[in-house]
């Protein structure tokens, strides 16, 4: 990805973030310790890297110019100077800090900073962190740290208190889509797994699965049968729904698909016809909202994010299952 893209994509999806990074380098008051904290997919690792290339530049400046030996290096992971830490296996080690500090104990070889990047900074054990804590404890002028969290209240709130934290906001489901469809994906399917995950790379892979679009059509035709009658929708339930969806997670997934339909189904009830997780199913949507209200709509979703809450507590899921679809059409009550 080009630099300019990499500035563009920051100074749009996370302005505060870029502001604060760029004032930090125009008064010459760097931390020496971050937290990039945000979900997956919004720029935190490219962030880091993009803002280590900055520090060490030949370039001085706000943005690096990705050129020099310095950021060329960096690029290929083998600059001396920069240090990447990722979990051993699930957890970052008490030795994999130590190796970091003896390391950062040396002078910098090439550059005027020593920089270390500790991705899923969470992750790290109970001594990792005390090393760490320690670490932090007696920073020098020249080591600047940049630890990446999706959790940031799963690190200790003393090595939190150290750091300077940086919030990274979920990515705008339009953006993703539109970068999606970008990359070939039909409309139809970027408009809803954007609606999933803000992570790029998870959405494309998605998008791509046959297990996944076979889960829309199925979803689908059961958000249908529901319209009808209730041993239809049982019946499809039986034939297609429950020899699909075959575990915890799997369950989980086709009740986000159909929460988002009946997300869909609010909007239009609401005139708002843009920004639909079903963008193609508009004609059909709109026929079932001259038959429905806006109250039992509310209903329905509640009724499905309570089937979320079982499904969380390990309630069998075809059981779960049948009692919603009765809660979905009117019928017995959802227990």
């Amino acid at each position: 990805m080009k630099l300019s893209d990499i500035w563009k994509d920051l100074n749009e999806l996370q302005p505060i973030v870029l502001k604060m990074l760029t004032n930090s380098l125009v008064k010459d008051r760097v931390a020496h310790a971050y937290i990039f904290d945000g979900d997956p997919g919004t720029g935190k690792k490219k962030t880091s890297f993009f803002f280590a290339k900055t520090l060490l530049c030949k370039e001085e400046g706000k943005t690096p110019c990705g050129e020099c030996r310095n950021c060329r290096r960096i690029d290929s992971g083998n600059h001396p100077d920069v240090h990447v830490i990722e979990p051993d296996g699930l957890s970052i080690k008490k030795q994999q800090i130590s190796f970091l500090q003896q390391e950062f104990s040396k002078t910098a070889v090439e550059a005027k900073r020593k920089i270390y990047i500790i991705n899923h900074a969470d992750k790290m054990t109970a001594s990792a962190a005390n090393s760490l804590l320690k670490f932090l404890e007696e920073p020098t002028s020249d080591t600047v740290a940049l630890l990446l969290t999706e959790q940031s209240q799963r690190m200790l709130p003393t090595i939190i208190s150290r750091c300077q934290l940086l919030s990274f906001k979920p990515l705008p489901p339009a953006f993703l889509k539109d970068k999606l469809t970008g990359e070939g994906v039909p409309l139809p399917m970027a408009a809803l797994v954007s609606r999933l995950t803000n992570n790029f790379d998870e959405a494309l892979n998605l998008s791509g699965e046959e297990w996944f679009a076979q889960s829309r059509k199925i979803v689908l035709r059961l958000y249908e049968v529901l319209q009808k009658n209730p041993l239809e929708a049982m019946v499809k339930l039986q034939e297609d729904f429950n020899g699909h969806f075959k575990d915890k997670q799997q369950v989980s997934l086709a009740l986000d698909l159909l929460l988002l339909l009946f997300k869909d189904l609010l909007s239009i009830q609401a005139g708002e016809e843009h920004g639909l997780a079903f963008p193609d199913q508009l004609a059909l949507l709109k026929n079932i909202a001259l038959h429905s209200s806006g109250t039992r709509t509310t209903e329905q979703m509640t009724a499905i994010l309570e089937a979320k809450r079982k499904l969380d507590a390990n309630m069998n899921p075809q059981l779960l299952m049948e009692q919603l679809v009765l809660k979905l059409q009117g019928g017995a009550s959802f227990v």
